[in-house]
């Protein structure tokens, strides 16, 4: 999958969930999201994006792919 592509959907995930008050939980939740709705394949290719310095994500969107890095 394009890499572009997936930068974009994760980003919209991230803005859905930015309006939540709760840091940690819109984190956990973009983390849950793409636990539950990427292929692993898609999972695979955004946390290379970030271990490779990639910058088009949104903070929210990179802190919760770092934290689905973790576990991968």
């Amino acid at each position: 999958m394009d890499i572009q592509n997936l930068i974009k959907m994760a980003n919209n995930i991230g803005l859905y969930f930015k309006s939540e008050p709760d840091h940690v939980l819109a984190v956990s939740s973009i983390e849950q999201h793409l636990k539950n709705f990427w292929d692993p394949r898609m999972r695979v290719e955004i946390i290379h994006y970030v271990q490779q310095g990639g910058i088009e994500l949104i903070d929210i969107v990179d802190q919760a792919v770092r934290k689905l890095a973790q576990q991968e």
